[in-house]
């Protein structure tokens, strides 16, 4: 394959028809979350299902879920570039994308779980080391700038073609040349940003685990039935690496189908990608059953309304739903070669994408309304939360504001590293040479 016909494939296209209903989509999404948002400031909490007992719900949720999600950054980049795993190419810049944006709104929406915004900045001037929040805080900044600093050093080589293949004085060309103007394509410029390439991905695995850890902790050192675990880091970094996994698949496919890459994302890497979620499937649902297991026969009193609710109560379907739908059900299909074609792993990617989104909200809310002392004389409202109309719209919000900035960078530019194609492509010509 030449390098022009590269080119030609992975510069970014401009919207079709479909491509700008969908961009107007979640705009209109955004924009009500916004609203939403809006209201609940003018308003105060009170306008959500949130409650003296349950005071965290989808917000806390969706920060969690989002958190997790980001580790695909590390997963895919990181620790695939320092093993010297060669297919990862075209899955870096798809994994950072998703990366920068999750964490991104993983901090917009614990400024939305506060009520009021002005609390954010309390977390700086009134901060404690002492305390769990200020570790979270400091670990997503780092996370976020080391994942910004990921995306931004492997796209400086694609910056000169893009360059060369905008219309000459158009705002696109002036935008190229602003954020890549020092880039000047030098040899000793490549050495640089590949020996920083290589010290970011040495970085960012620890903060990477760190992040997740860390949030664990928020609710491990929280004494409440379901969270009082030592198992609480393991448990949530093996489930954010498998979501990032599941999440990489189905971005897979949809950028696959809606630019034609099949020449460059290919079912190997479907394949790979699939035997990568299996491992980290079982992994997850080694944690779980660690998770339950050990309090389910210890069955304390305070645990147990807990476990009930999960197993065969109020929230037993979404339970079990999560785990056969988002674990069980993923490992069996994609055990087969036939499961690991394109379409039945981006299926099955999606349902581990959306069981995992659930799994953090029971991971949430059946402990909020599972305290140890019993609740007496409040009003029923209070023993069960439903998340308000305000609540879904802020959430649905984020989630597309996540996919927008996806959109619009890709938009902007090539999902799939031009240089590096080329480069891998020019590499394997010879070995093929040999071959023949």
């Amino acid at each position: 394959m030449s390098s022009n016909k590269i080119i030609t494939d992975l510069l970014p296209q401009k919207f079709g028809k479909t491509g700008l209903i969908w961009t107007a989509i979640l705009i209109l999404l955004c924009l009500n979350g916004l609203y939403c948002y809006i209201k609940q400031i003018r308003f105060g909490l009170g306008v959500t299902g949130l409650r003296d007992y349950a005071s965290w719900g989808i917000y806390i949720s969706n920060f969690v879920f989002f958190v997790a999600i980001s580790l695909v950054g590390s997963l895919i980049t990181a620790i695939f570039r320092l093993t010297g795993v060669e297919w990862r190419t075209p899955l870096t810049r798809i994994s950072e994308i998703i990366a920068v944006s999750a964490i991104l709104f993983a901090s917009l929406i614990i400024i939305v779980d506060m009520g009021r915004p002005d609390r954010f900045w309390h977390l700086f001037v009134y901060s404690r080391l002492q305390s769990p929040i200020m570790w979270d805080v400091i670990v997503i900044t780092t996370y976020l700038t080391l994942s910004v600093l990921f995306l931004y050093f492997p796209l400086l080589a694609d910056i000169p073609i893009l360059i060369k293949n905008s219309k000459p004085g158009s705002a696109i060309q002036k935008f190229y040349k602003f954020i890549g103007a020092f880039w000047k394509g030098t040899a000793e410029q490549f050495r640089i940003s590949e020996n920083a390439v290589k010290t970011i991905s040495v970085m960012i695995i620890p903060i990477a685990l760190a992040i997740h850890t860390v949030t664990s902790w928020l609710f491990a050192t929280t004494y409440r039935p379901g969270w009082d675990s030592t198992n609480f880091g393991a448990y949530f970094v093996s489930g954010a690496f498998l979501v990032g996994a599941g999440g990489v698949v189905v971005a897979m496919y949809v950028f696959r189908r809606a630019y034609q890459l099949e020449a460059y994302i290919t079912d190997k890497h479907f394949n790979n990608m699939s035997k990568v979620v299996v491992m980290l499937a079982l992994l997850y649902l080694y944690f779980n059953v660690n998770e339950y297991l050990v309090p389910a026969f210890k069955m304390k009193k305070a645990e147990e309304h807990h476990l009930h609710s999960l197993f065969t109560g109020e929230f037993s379907l979404l339970f079990w739903s999560a785990i056969i739908l988002g674990m069980i059900v993923p490992v069996i299909v994609l055990l087969f070669p036939k499961g690991r074609k394109p379409f039945p792993a981006f299926i099955m990617g999606l349902l581990v994408v959306v069981g995992a989104w659930f799994k953090r909200f029971l991971i949430v809310t059946p402990t909020m309304l599972s305290p140890f002392l019993p609740m007496h004389d409040v009003p029923e409202s209070y023993k069960h939360y439903t998340p308000t109309w305000e609540e879904w719209s802020i959430t649905i919000g984020s989630l597309a504001g996540t996919l927008l900035i996806i959109t619009i960078f890709t938009r902007l530019f090539p999902i799939i590293p031009i240089h590096e194609t080329i480069e891998e492509m020019e590499h394997s010509k010879p070995e093929k040479h040999e071959a023949n």
